[in-house]
């Protein structure tokens, strides 16, 4: 595993993927950008987010884990106070056992994730199930619905998916160190592999924010190029390898305040994190509005339901309160405008009732 981890940091290094957010004097993100990103599937934008903005979100993020149920299935915090997310309907806190793939050669998630992962035994004074994604995540962390709203990154998602782009959910993945679970290999879509219209972008992606960087140990894998394959069969990938560990596969190596984004059509995967280094990835997608636009889904982020105009615009108004959000925050910076709402902002300012109107708000998420 450790010469698996070197040989794949090498290939990822030499994958000519990474930088700065560079704009053209017109405004349009550069094409080597676009370039890499198409190549690969993946690309990782350095040095994104600042101090002030990291410390932001490290409080948030230990605010969160501090008021996270004290065991799987309790109401409390370890202070006896109510539980993050305990009066949400929509689901929150997603729980592993240290070391586990809880997902791998099952069912769960449309059968994505069709092989298991290696599992490992955790130590002896490993609680039973430890935090590993918090769902819903902005509307409890101020910090992740600013980031939310960052100009440089919407401008990206836009480059990529058109000024009417949509969301997709939000997440907080914490891979603690010496425990945090394998995610298996899987590609994230499920609704439109079979259309004649599918192509390299269909189902979005992710931005994947690194509060203190990630390695080959505790980061995300993926498989550069797969995005443009169709549906592929991982099952068989991994007989092939004779284990888990894809040879094809490269590592998202990231320093802290770089943000990262995958395709979720590309093959990806993580391992058991027995490092000693702990990965905290704020998580957020976007899609193109046509793939979700009148589709029924849902079934593993939310119940099943058709995406029709009104749930899209309902949901698109995160988007409007990161950004004002961030405007609050970070006065100097030129906020970006979300061109379907255009001429609306002041219906959305960031308040105290806006907060209280995020209860469940990711019941509308846009799972394709």
């Amino acid at each position: 595993m450790v010469q698996y981890r070197k040989d794949g940091a090498q290939r990822a290094l030499a994958l000519a993927n990474r930088g700065p957010i560079r704009f053209d004097s017109k405004g349009n993100l550069e094409p080597e950008i676009l370039e890499g990103y198409s190549r690969c599937g993946f690309y990782i934008f350095e040095g994104v987010l600042g101090t002030d903005e990291l410390d932001d979100i490290e409080r948030d993020v230990a605010d969160m884990l501090a008021r996270a149920p004290i065991t799987k299935g309790a109401r409390v915090d370890s202070r006896g106070r109510p539980a993050l997310g305990v009066h949400c309907k929509a689901p929150n806190i997603n729980w592993v056992k240290p070391l586990s793939d809880p997902i791998g050669g099952t069912d769960r998630s449309h059968g994505r994730h069709p092989a298991r992962m290696i599992e490992l035994e955790p130590p002896a004074e490993a609680p039973e199930h430890i935090v590993q994604l918090i769902l819903g995540s902005l509307q409890f962390s101020d910090a992740c619905l600013r980031l939310y709203g960052h100009p440089q990154l919407l401008a990206v998602a836009a480059a990529i998916n058109g000024e009417d782009f949509t969301p997709f959910n939000e997440a907080v993945w914490i891979k603690h160190p010496g425990l945090g679970g394998s995610v298996a290999w899987h590609q994230d879509g499920w609704t439109h592999w079979e259309s004649p219209d599918l192509d390299e972008g269909t189902h979005g992606f992710n931005f994947m924010a690194q509060l203190y960087g990630c390695t080959p140990a505790n980061g995300l894998w993926v498989v550069p190029g797969s995005h443009r394959k169709g549906r592929a069969d991982i099952k068989a990938m991994m007989k092939r390898a004779g284990s888990d560990r894809l040879e094809e596969a490269v590592p998202v190596v990231c320093a802290p305040g770089d943000v990262a984004i995958c395709n979720r059509q590309a093959i990806h995967g993580s391992f058991a994190n027995t490092s000693a280094d702990v990965r905290v990835t704020i998580n957020f997608g976007f899609h193109r509005r046509k793939s979700v636009l009148g589709v029924t889904s849902g079934g593993v982020h939310n119940a099943i339901a058709v995406y029709d105009a009104e749930r899209i615009r309902e949901r698109s108004r995160l988007i409007v309160y990161g950004i004002d959000a961030r405007r609050q925050r970070f006065p100097d910076e030129a906020p970006y405008i979300y061109q379907p709402f255009a001429g609306r902002e002041m219906e959305h300012r960031w308040t105290p009732e806006a907060k209280a109107s995020l209860q469940d708000y990711n019941a509308l998420d846009l799972g394709i």
